[in-house]
């Protein structure tokens, strides 16, 4: 017998996992690495007095973006968690998501004065937003790393990418919490860019860490 062949008999002996397992799962990694990531905005990054920005439509476009992507990401982890399956549409939403967010920035640039053009884009912490970024989603994906290698994923790049975004997406939402920046061009470029790291982070790591 092939080696594909034998891989193809197990599999199809083995019981399937029932997707209400494989949702819990993942929830409880998100709620677990997701209160990991609020304890160090509120403790360590320190949150902006959210009564002054709730009422913001900077601080929606914001946190809505963040909030798709991982929403978007979210799906396409729930897919690839199980065996064989690709998630095409999903990732095509995230490419969508992001080619809007990087529309509506350049709008912005393109309609304010040349020498505010810089302002906008770089804000005042451009130096530390995607690093940020980046920090808060580690525990987030060290969570759905091991959610998702109990579920038995088979394409573990594109799993730990995928992982690797949706904890990018979360980390940057709360990251809003403490963010001051209002420009939606410096969302379209340094968010986007915290959330890539994330993103290859867990394509780098997900043969490591999903491997079962």
């Amino acid at each position: 017998m092939k080696t594909a062949e034998l891989i193809a008999a197990l599999a199809a002996e083995a019981p399937a996992v029932p997707a209400g397992v494989i949702r819990n799962r993942l929830l409880t990694a998100l709620a677990i690495g997701g209160l990991v990531a609020l304890a160090l905005v509120v403790f360590w990054l320190k949150p902006q007095p959210l009564g002054a920005v709730v009422g913001q439509g900077w601080f929606w476009m914001k946190l809505g973006y963040a909030a798709a992507l991982a929403a978007a990401a979210s799906a396409v982890v729930a897919r690839l968690a199980r065996p064989g399956l690709s998630a095409f549409r999903g990732a095509a939403i995230v490419v969508i998501l992001i080619a809007l967010m990087a529309i509506l920035g350049l709008g912005q640039l393109a309609l304010a004065e040349p020498e505010q053009r810089l302002a906008l884009w770089l804000g005042r912490t451009w130096r530390v937003c995607p690093w940020n970024i980046l920090l808060l989603s580690i525990p987030i994906f060290l969570a759905l790393a091991w959610a998702l290698k109990k579920a038995a994923p088979t394409h573990l790049v594109a799993a730990g990418a995928a992982a690797g975004l949706l904890s990018g997406g979360l980390a940057a939402s709360l990251y809003c919490l403490h963010c001051p920046e209002q420009a939606a061009s410096f969302v379209a470029f340094w968010y986007t860019l915290g959330m890539l790291l994330s993103t290859g982070l867990g394509a780098l790591l997900g043969p490591r860490l999903l491997r079962w």
